[in-house]
């Protein structure tokens, strides 16, 4: 149930990567291109692929803190992160809940593999993400 729960709350995360801008009578559009995730590349969607990726991710990763109780149920612990312009995550933030429940979140989007990194106009950008985790 509680993998379903943080499966579900990935999905909420996803980002929107297009930007556009008027200047002067001229329409000049900047497309921000998100990070491919590995297994990604050939998807028609990899924004699509990204987000169920990591929403696996996160499931297949996901574990309880030994010092876990009953007294964390419920707790939210949310961690932002960013893939940087080399295609590894950093994390910027995390907020919420009690510090082991803080470390399993940050282990859990530390482990995210290397991807290309996202760009804008082609060149790489370091592209921000919030990923809730409720224990």
């Amino acid at each position: 149930m509680m993998k379903k729960i943080v499966l579900l709350l990935s999905f909420i995360c996803a980002v929107s990567v297009t930007q556009a801008q008027e200047v002067k009578g001229n329409s000049v559009s900047s497309k921000e291109v998100p990070p491919v995730w590995p297994g990604c590349e050939e998807s028609a969607s990899t924004s699509n692929c990204f987000n169920q990726m990591l929403a696996k991710h996160i499931q297949q990763n996901f574990k309880f803190p030994k010092d876990y109780t009953s007294e964390d149920k419920g707790s939210k612990v949310l961690v932002s992160f960013v893939v940087n312009k080399e295609g590894n995550i950093e994390i910027t933030q995390v907020k919420g809940g009690r510090a082991s429940l803080q470390e399993e979140a940050k282990r859990n989007i530390m482990a995210i593999p290397k991807m290309k990194p996202g760009s804008l106009n082609g060149k790489p950008r370091a592209i921000k993400y919030t990923v809730p985790f409720n224990f």
